[in-house]
């Protein structure tokens, strides 16, 4: 998959540097608190769970990260650059894509089109040159067709690339909407539960696709995960929320050894 290439995003960290840093955030909505005074970071190339127990605050941390929530205290930096504030957009624009905790895909467009949906940003043809499919519109277009059937061939979703994805079982679903985001060629990739619906053979699939993702690409991944086998197995750090604050943040084994993880989350030591 020579296409995927990101060198435009890493030529300035190194790996095992910091790609991005929380600092202090609290975000409140009205006068609850969903997030307060955590910091962590996210390393260039690992993959870094988000655990928790329900409402403790992580899709949110999500949210604040693409910049899709503003924090009122606190400051994001990615790349070297500090923001309070960032438009989804314009995170995308960076080389941060996301996926959903509930998959939000085109349901009546095919796999091939909704990956290729990816790809709009990446586009540098004016509009009006796409809107008559010709000269360096159709070229353009037919390059990304070419890196996104190059995706489908990573995620082994080959046999239905023409089928509407509302067709398709959750699983593929998932899948389908990994390769979207990977169409962006993110340089930091959220994950929102992605084996969440999924049976035993499903998420062994995407654990695989998730590895191959950060080893053959240098992908940063952060990801949202209720299956602590998953997280255990998946992550080379684990940051841990409870009713919105940080109680816990190391390796897999320092954290499932944490008391207060074990209280809050686990429930029994493993």
């Amino acid at each position: 998959m020579n296409a995927m290439n990101h060198s435009e995003f890493r030529q300035d960290i190194a790996p095992g540097a910091t790609l991005l840093a929380v600092d202090n955030v609290t975000l409140r909505f009205g006068g609850v608190k969903a997030i307060t005074d955590v910091s962590f970071d996210i390393r260039k190339g690992e993959v870094r769970a988000i655990i928790g127990p329900n409402g403790a605050g992580k899709t949110s941390m999500l949210n604040v990260i693409n910049g899709f929530y503003h924090p009122q205290e606190g400051r994001i930096t990615y790349r070297g650059q500090t923001r309070s504030k960032m438009r989804p957009h314009v995170a995308a624009s960076q080389g941060i894509a996301r996926t959903f905790q509930n998959v939000a895909l085109f349901k009546g467009m095919t796999t091939l089109d909704n990956i290729m949906v990816g790809r709009t940003l990446k586009m540098r043809t004016p509009f009006f040159w796409h809107l008559f499919r010709h000269g360096p519109a159709m070229r353009e277009e037919i390059e990304h067709r070419k890196f996104v059937e190059e995706i489908i061939d990573f995620l082994e979703i080959e046999h239905i690339r023409k089928v509407p994805v509302g067709k398709l079982p959750y699983g593929l679903q998932k899948r389908v909407e990994l390769g979207r985001a990977l169409a962006m060629q993110p340089e930091l990739l959220l994950l929102d539960e992605p084996m969440a619906g999924m049976n035993l053979e499903e998420k062994e699939d995407m654990c695989r696709f998730i590895l191959d993702t950060k080893e053959q690409y240098g992908t940063t991944i952060a990801l949202i995960e209720h299956d602590m086998g998953v997280v255990m197995d998946l992550s080379d750090r684990v940051v841990v929320l409870e009713y919105g604050q940080k109680i816990a943040d190391g390796t897999p084994d320092e954290v499932k050894k944490n008391q207060k993880v074990i209280d809050a989350y686990l429930g029994v030591a493993h």
